[in-house]
């Protein structure tokens, strides 16, 4: 395949940087770098509980992220775009028409699903939110952590941990871990204007359109101030307001009304959001070494998205309401907050580390410019649909310790005890956002999105409890090492067992190798196993010559729903995954260059299962015969639950160089990074015993499915950039190459795909002497777009005018500026 020869030619040229970099950067002495060094040498806390570790010195590869990187590419409104742009391992598609995906995008590391990664803030497990995928987009069947809750101002730096990390964090660390370190100091502050809007030329299956739409305007700022003369409080926040965009392939004329042609346009692209986001950051020494701290926020997010437009002679339309059509509207209200406190000091030989937290993600749905057909022309136009919730509760004692052994040096001892206790509740929308109303025409609840029912409501909890051990040390100057085992034992499922072993050899100062293998486990979320959602259906069939319609039922149904163990469902397991990693680490003065390869197994992956019952390419239509036998006693046409079942493997490389150095005319700051990776499904859920029927392939997970698995994150993704700076003068220039994508469908004769591209974007800035600053900007200055969504597939409506697994979205060209202030 074209991947290894890309990644062929990568590897040589980081080779032969790493060769060509000793000369470089011994001619570029004669020019002062004086915080060159400490620039390179961040110290880390991720991966490793040992004080004083850098970026370069750890077993496991982390990668550091500092805030001023996150708002330098006019992404700075949404902290997952910012991140993807920066760090090669991370995806962060932008599906649409996915409801609730369209409000709370996933985002992705090393191709594997959103929730096999955890998210930390300073150090700290983060809550997931309340929202669980179910629709067709990247991340199907997953709940993940909602990135874009915390804007970068917040952020000091960020650290993605590259390795499975379960037995030194707990569940959920399968591909590793991102910390979100907040921003701490006593003093100083600073003021952003953020503006941009999207100016673009694009091509759908129809035709060519010109937009300029998309416009984004936020307020970020923070201030430290000392708290109680030694103590810090950092406070920051952001206003921000996004204006939709639309990428949809606007459709010929799709009837004739009334004598007139009418089509309804749809809407395909990014949300409209307005969010207000507050954060706080304190800490105060106390007596005899020990420190109080505490950290938290709340985002207040509002944001409306499209659902697929209704052509005017819609089967469930009124057209006394929307004669030529409509476009139903999908708002979500996401409320999100977390509040962290703890104390930090020495006693008995320890390091202590007591800390409490508190997390919470609401969501509730209305939905607009709608109507529930079953009522006619008496229905309401604006639904409140219901909404889901999901709390956390974290209690955690950590201690450090070192303890003398026959070693080279101390033996880092860490241990730790943990509490966690979650909370899951789903609420009803009002009656007519589900109910069937008395018109017999027409589907019942409001278009689009239909109102959660009495019968999804939930309030249900767990909790687990942990232990663990983690040791590092050194068996001399060369050979360090770490070893970690991990127990949890859970409310609902039971108790599981991780553990770690990592290596590394520092042959030279300039020249390492490492490596680790570790196993680890996702547990199955409260969403995943009591998760519900049920559309009320008018089924006509003909009976002696007459037709007799009657109501009927498809949606999911919790894995305890007798209908879903009808079809066999089962009790949740968790996810168990085993990580291979091996790698290199090459520095001299200003250049670096790492190189990690990876292997993940992945066992029992949860997934959420076909439309069991609904007639689909690849399914016998006997099985479909026999299965909606089964579910005929519950007048039930179609049903879908979550399940254990799929196993991959994925293997890859992260190659990260960067060279720095100072010259007469500037500082430049180059990078070179890039993911390689590839993922395979080794097996699917096998047909449930109790379901005697004939069996079709991959029964309860499809083509399209697997290949979303295998293929919906780009199996290479490289990022080149250089920053150069000179007095108040910078600027910034970096190109992302993706490979292209597979947009699969059930029916192969329908697959197409993303195409490769490459993505330039620049910044340019001025820093005054007043502290004030300004940057202007273009992301995508080329306007390239993925390949469009075929006619073939769009439909009449043309709602749908590119592919949502496109891993750069399909917006165009973004101009860009931005006032800062900082003091």
């Amino acid at each position: 395949m074209h991947i290894r020869s890309t990644r062929t030619l990568l590897l040589a040229f980081a080779s032969a940087g790493a060769l060509l970099a000793i000369p470089m950067v011994a001619s570029a002495q004669s020019a002062p770098e004086p915080d060159q060094a400490d620039a390179l040498e961040e110290i880390v806390v991720t991966g490793t509980r040992t004080v004083g570790r850098s970026r370069l010195d750890t077993i496991a590869p982390v990668d550091v992220i500092q805030a001023e990187t996150l708002t330098r590419n006019g992404t700075g409104t949404e902290l997952a775009a910012a991140l993807a742009n920066t760090a090669p391992s991370l995806s962060f598609p932008r599906p649409a028409i996915s409801d609730g995906s369209d409000h709370v995008r996933p985002a992705t590391l090393r191709g594997l699903a959103p929730d096999q990664t955890l998210v930390l803030i300073n150090g700290q497990r983060g809550h997931i939110g309340a929202l669980v995928n179910v629709n067709g987009a990247l991340g199907r069947g997953s709940t993940a952590f909602d990135l874009n809750t915390i804007p970068s101002v917040t952020l000091g730096t960020v650290e993605v941990l590259r390795d499975g990390a379960s037995a030194q964090y707990g569940a959920d660390a399968i591909a590793g871990v991102i910390n979100l370190r907040l921003r701490q100091a006593d003093s100083g502050g600073g003021l952003t204007l953020n503006y941009g809007m999207f100016d673009t030329e694009y091509t759908t299956g129809r035709g060519k359109h010109s937009e300029s739409d998309g416009e984004q305007t936020s307020l970020a700022g923070w201030i430290g101030l000392p708290l109680f003369g030694d103590g810090f409080l950092t406070l920051s926040g952001e206003a921000q307001r996004r204006e939709p965009t639309n990428r949809s392939d606007y459709a010929a004329p799709a009837a004739v009304n009334g004598g007139n042609a009418t089509t309804v346009l749809g809407r395909f692209g990014d949300p409209y959001t307005e969010a207000y986001t507050g954060y706080f950051n304190a800490g105060k020494p106390l007596s005899a070494g020990w420190e109080a701290y505490a950290f938290g926020g709340y985002q207040d997010r509002y944001s409306e998205s499209a659902a697929t437009a209704r052509a005017f002679n819609n089967a469930n339309n009124v057209q006394a309401i929307y004669p030529n059509g409509f476009l139903p509207i999908i708002a979500a209200s996401i409320a999100d907050y977390n509040i962290y406190g703890g104390l930090k000091g020495p006693a008995l030989g320890f390091d202590w580390d007591i800390s409490a937290g508190y997390g919470r993600n609401e969501i509730d749905y209305e939905v607009l410019n709608s109507l529930n057909a079953s009522y006619g022309a008496a229905s309401q136009r604006e639904f409140k649909a219901g909404g889901l919730g999901y709390g956390q509760l974290t209690i955690d004692i950590d201690a450090v310790k070192q303890v003398e052994v026959n070693l080279y040096e101390p033996l880092n001892v860490a241990v730790g005890v943990s509490y966690r206790r979650e909370d899951f509740s789903v609420n009803a929308g009002e009656p007519t956002s589900y109910n069937k109303g008395p018109v017999a025409a027409g589907g019942s609840g409001s278009q689009g999105f239909p109102g959660f029912a009495p019968a999804n409501e939930v309030d249900v909890d767990r909790y687990n409890v942990g232990a663990y051990i983690d040791l590092e040390g050194k068996f001399s100057e060369q050979f360090s090492f770490g070893l970690a085992g991990r127990y949890e034992d859970y409310s609902d499922f039971g108790d599981q067992f991780t553990g770690k072993m990592s290596a590394r050899y520092d042959f030279t100062p300039s020249f390492a190798l490492r490596g680790a293998i570790s196993t680890g486990f996702k547990s199955p979320a409260l969403q995943q196993q009591f998760f519900s959602y049920v559309a009320t259906n008018l089924i006509t069939t003909v009976v002696g010559g007459v037709p007799v319609t009657t109501l009927s039922q498809n949606g999911s149904y919790r894995v305890n729903d007798p209908i879903a163990i009808a079809l066999g469902s089962k009790p949740l397991e968790p996810e168990t995954s085993t990580n291979y990693s091996g790698g290199a680490v090459f520095r001299h003065e200003g250049f670096e260059l790492t190189v990690d390869a990876y292997r993940i197994d992945v066992k029992d992956r949860i997934i959420y299962s076909e439309t069991l019952g609904v007639a689909r390419p690849s399914q016998l239509a006997a099985t479909t015969s026999a299965t909606l036998a089964l579910l005929a006693p519950f007048g039930v046409t179609g049903a879908r639950f979550f399940l254990n079942g799929v196993n991959n493997t994925t293997t890859g490389i992260d190659i990260v160089s960067r060279y720095r150095t100072v010259q007469d005319f500037g500082r430049f700051d180059f990078t070179l990074a890039g993911n390689f990776n590839n993922t395979e499904v080794t097996r699917v859920p096998p047909l449930p015993s109790n379901l005697a029927i004939p069996v079709s392939p991959n029964y309860l997970f499809d083509r399209s499915n697997i290949l979303s698995f295998e293929e919906g994150t780009p199996e290479q993704k490289i990022v080149a950039s250089v920053d150069w700076s000179l007095g108040g003068w910078g600027a910034t220039a970096r190109v992302t190459s993706y490979d292209s994508i597979l947009v699969a469908n059930n029916n192969v004769t329908l697959d197409y795909e993303t195409g490769r591209a490459s993505l330039l974007d620049l910044e340019g800035r001025y820093a005054f002497p007043m502290g004030v600053s300004l940057a202007v900007g273009v992301n995508n200055a080329t306007d390239a777009y993925p390949n469009n969504t075929p006619t073939s597939i769009n439909g009449a409506t043309g709602s749908v005018g590119y592919p949502s697994f496109s891993p750069f979205g399909f917006n165009g060209r973004f101009f860009y500026g931005r006032l800062s202030y900082s003091f």
